[in-house]
């Protein structure tokens, strides 16, 4: 099992502070790096500090990876992506991914207002192509197949650093 993560620095939060334009909330791991080191994909708590339930266990941080998602949404690729879970083999792989999901993040509590939801659809739709890119990230290839269609799909890569200068001491 993947969790629990790498715990996050100081540096590490200040930079996903850094890239998300506000105080990150609820951090409990970094679920993948840009090849540079710096946070792409926060492992958040069920339930956020102020008490609120946040299913989005695995949240896409990186501004080009966040960037690319919103791009592929703004061409309506979701639609194609729904459409292609008609195929048994393809639903079937992402019922798997859904349940890994909740398995991952009940390692970290369970918390009844979000019982049974992961994120970005699953296991029936595709909503939110930044949260199953940030799962299938954290994941490795191969889990999240829409999350893996994505990333293929985009032009990002987390092979290539776009990390801007963060002006954060280490």
């Amino acid at each position: 099992m993947r969790p629990p993560f790498e715990q996050p620095t100081e540096r590490d939060l200040a930079v996903a502070s850094a890239q998300l334009g506000r105080t990150v909330r609820g951090v409990v791991g970094i679920a993948a790096r840009c090849v540079c080191g710096n946070p792409t994909v926060l492992a958040t708590t069920p339930r956020l500090p102020d008490g609120t339930p946040f299913p989005t266990f695995y949240y896409l941080s990186h501004p080009a990876a966040t960037a690319a998602m919103s791009d592929l949404e703004a061409e309506h690729v979701m639609v194609e992506f729904q459409d292609a879970l008609a195929d048994g083999e393809l639903a079937a792989s992402y019922l798997a991914a859904h349940e890994s999901y909740l398995a991952d993040r009940a390692l970290f509590g369970e918390v009844a207002e979000i019982a049974g939801i992961s994120a970005g659809g699953m296991p029936t739709r595709v909503k939110c192509l930044h949260a199953l890119a940030a799962h299938a990230l954290a994941a490795g290839p191969g889990l999240n197949p829409v999350g893996d269609l994505a990333l293929a799909r985009g032009d990002w890569s987390p092979e290539v650093c776009e990390c801007v200068a963060y002006p954060i001491e280490p």
